[in-house]
């Protein structure tokens, strides 16, 4: 699966985009948001692995791709459609990006080809979002896309010390819809 933005790539993964997976997760910026201090090595292999066997699961369920630079074939996150199920009409958004490439936009271009994809081609009726409440920028992506808060699940998670809460957003396709025939 391959699909082409203005200026990205979302393309399957292979086993040797586990290094540069493991360069942005180790970034403290990146860091700040997981259960994690550092990663290692073998987890980032694994994590990239997991991807690499959900492209030949049949029916597939699960999309998660890398985000490439195409001048320079650079791995700078990854972003994924998630149904829980075959019959669901509805799946979860999840992307991470290389802080170092933070306020460039792509998280937005990469976040909205694959709306159009999980409304256009799955015929999802919705997608939602978990975010990490204190994750302004997570936010603000979400936002940005059209999604709307629908809930606050206090005190979810547990990791560095402290309980976090989690927020809870989501779009329908006639609100994707919506947006795409009234944007421009």
């Amino acid at each position: 699966m391959l699909i082409k933005t203005e200026r990205l790539l979302l393309r399957e993964f292979v086993a040797e985009d586990w290094r540069a997976v493991y360069a942005y997760q180790n970034d403290p910026r990146y860091l700040e948001f997981y259960e994690w201090e550092h990663r290692r090595e073998q987890d980032v292999k694994s994590f990239v692995q997991r991807f690499i066997e959900q492209q030949q699961e049949a029916p597939r369920l699960k999309y998660q791709l890398a985000i490439v630079l195409p001048n320079s074939n650079k791995v700078i996150g990854n972003i994924g459609i998630r149904k829980r199920e075959v019959k669901a009409y509805h799946a979860e958004l999840g992307y991470e990006l290389d802080p170092r490439e933070w306020h460039n936009g792509y998280a937005t271009e990469a976040a909205t080809a694959m709306l159009k994809f999980a409304f256009e081609e799955l015929h999802l009726h919705r997608v939602m979002a978990r975010v990490n409440a204190n994750n302004h920028n997570s936010i603000r992506l979400l936002e940005k896309l059209g999604m709307r808060q629908e809930g606050r699940l206090r005190e979810e998670e547990f990791f560095k010390g402290r309980y976090w809460d989690t927020l809870v957003y989501a779009i329908l396709e006639e609100e994707w819809r919506w947006r795409i025939a009234n944007s421009g």
